[in-house]
């Protein structure tokens, strides 16, 4: 009786996850802080990836480095990457003296709002000192599948995804931000 032995099924080769990264330079003014929202934007959208809460995120660190990290003569850069299932968002300045933190506001106030804006989209968020007179402010996304993929442009839509808008007919509930992190270097929504 001569048997074999069954050997085990091969498993199928797991696709790669791609790192995928994306750095530009720009000017510490209101222009530059403007591309920069424009430009991860558009990578974001070549990656396929969502749009919000990114770019409203790479808007609120981009212009606080035009406008509290600007050093006349030296830029700022913005880096985008995406390892696994993450999105990071960094933009780095050359003032490192000068660290972001939420700060408390009134109704009435016209600024610094922007840090409270971040901890609240992001799910992580820190600060990293250096190379002196460096400063990288950080923000990490977890990236969601999409629950229907998008269609193809010029493909046949059937089914809701490619339905018209219809606005909401009932009232939505204020979201209400979460709590401001005690003080530190790394924040968490977690």
């Amino acid at each position: 009786m001569n048997q074999k032995l069954a050997e085990p099924p091969e498993r199928p080769a797991q696709p790669a996850r791609a790192v995928r990264n994306f750095s530009v330079l720009l000017s510490p003014t209101p222009r530059g802080a403007r591309l920069a929202r424009l430009l991860a934007t558009e990578q974001l959208r070549t990656w396929g990836l969502p749009l919000d809460p990114a770019s409203l995120i790479v808007a609120e660190l981009a212009t606080n480095a035009a406008t509290h990290g600007r050093v006349p003569g030296r830029s700022f850069r913005l880096l985008l990457y995406v390892v696994g299932g993450t999105l990071r968002i960094e933009v780095t300045d050359t003032r490192g003296d000068q660290l972001p933190r939420p700060r408390p506001t009134t109704l009435d106030s016209e600024t610094g709002r922007g840090m409270t804006l971040v901890a609240a989209l992001a799910n992580r968020w820190g600060v990293t000192q250096g190379p002196s007179p460096r400063k990288t402010v950080w923000a990490e996304l977890e990236l969601v599948a999409p629950a229907h993929p998008a269609p193809e442009p010029d493909a046949p839509c059937p089914g809701p995804a490619c339905a018209p808008y219809e606005p909401p007919t009932g009232e939505k509930a204020p979201r209400q931000a979460p709590p401001l992190p005690p003080a530190g270097q790394t924040h968490s929504r977690e």
